[in-house]
């Protein structure tokens, strides 16, 4: 190299000014030059090139719009109710209702108008028109094969002979929905079985229940229908009698029967459960119904009607009450202002 190149050439490296040409970074790699000096040499390219990449996918559309209600300080904060009231989203009973006990309309609605089977729901409505006759509580009555379900084959701890008081057969009714014991009243009824679904539908026609009628008084039969609207009047009525607050939140009770004592539990598992406070309860099954519970209970500090009918799974329906509280809790102001009211599906289709 001639003497006169020599101090421009130490002037570059000092400058530390590469004079390697484009493809010299792989020959170096080539001949063993440090890696790291030549992925410091790449990056600054390499983030640009995935800056370019990421400004070129397009942004979805209301990612967008919430971007930029971002940036212009308008969108709404994420608060804790928001994300509760999100929940109400993954209900998964078929038909929901929930109502202010005193009034004031729903709170929360999803196909609340929907016909459908209601299963043992119905016992409420057995009970109310058993007590309405006003008959002798401790008088006896008896099981028979009359009170057999051959229609599903539903087991039952009371066999036939049995005899209890018409108040332990009410209990169970009630508490543990036995389908044998409300069968039983209901043939001891004045006037018999025919008679006694006669005032079952009669009932319901007072109460204003206009789209719900009954064929017996277990709810084994899938003709037994109404609406989680009707159902919320028939749980208002039912929670004026003692008798049917007290039975239906039961938790347990030791029942003498045929001289040996047996322990019979409640269906609703939250009346168990110390964060709720119902103050009636009733449980339903069949497979046309899915999954039903009917609740009055007091939900941050409010009372309130709660109708979930045609659940699937075997928690969906307690899954369902628990979601409901905990938007019901969220969204209450300390002021003590209504929750908002939210509606989903169609109020007064079949759907």
């Amino acid at each position: 190299m001639s003497g006169r190149l020599r101090p421009v050439l130490a002037l570059f490296v000092a400058l530390g000014v590469s004079l390697a040409p484009a493809g010299a970074v792989d020959a170096a790699q080539r001949s063993g030059a440090d890696s790291n000096s030549i992925e410091r040499a790449r990056q600054p390219a390499d983030k640009k090139k995935q800056a370019a990449v990421r400004d070129d996918v397009p942004m979805p559309a209301a990612a967008e719009r919430v971007k930029k209600a971002r940036v212009a300080g308008t969108a709404p904060p994420v608060t804790s109710a928001r994300r509760h009231e999100a929940r109400l989203l993954n209900v998964k009973s078929g038909a929901a209702l929930v109502v202010e006990q005193a009034g004031g309309g729903a709170l929360f609605q999803k196909n609340a108008g929907a016909v459908v089977p209601i299963a043992s729901i119905s016992k409420l409505m057995t009970a109310m028109v058993v007590l309405d006759a006003q008959p002798d509580l401790r008088a006896t009555i008896t099981i028979t094969e009359d009170d057999v379900d051959y229609l599903r084959g539903s087991h039952s701890r009371l066999q036939i002979g049995t005899t209890m008081t018409r108040e332990t057969a009410l209990l169970l009714a009630l508490m543990s929905s036995e389908n044998r014991a409300a069968h039983a009243l209901a043939r001891h009824y004045p006037g018999g079985m025919p008679a006694f679904v006669a005032a079952m539908n009669g009932k319901a026609y007072s109460l204003g229940m206009r789209d719900t009628r009954f064929e017996d008084p277990t709810g084994l039969s899938r003709n037994n229908v109404s609406t989680a609207r009707d159902l919320a009047k028939m749980v208002v009525a039912a929670h004026r009698y003692p008798l049917i607050r007290e039975f239906s939140t039961k938790a347990e009770a030791v029942v003498e029967i045929a001289g040996r004592q047996l322990e019979f539990h409640n269906t609703n598992s939250l009346v168990r459960n110390t964060s709720w406070d119902v103050g009636l309860s009733k449980t339903g099954y069949i497979q046309e119904a899915g999954k039903c519970l009917v609740m009055q209970a007091r939900v941050a500090d409010r009372p309130v009607i709660i109708v979930l009918l045609d659940s699937t799974g075997k928690l969906t329906r307690v899954g369902d009450a628990n979601r409901i509280k905990r938007w019901m809790e969220a969204t209450l102001t300390a002021h003590g202002m209504p929750a908002q009211r939210v509606s989903f599906g169609a109020p007064n289709a079949a759907g």
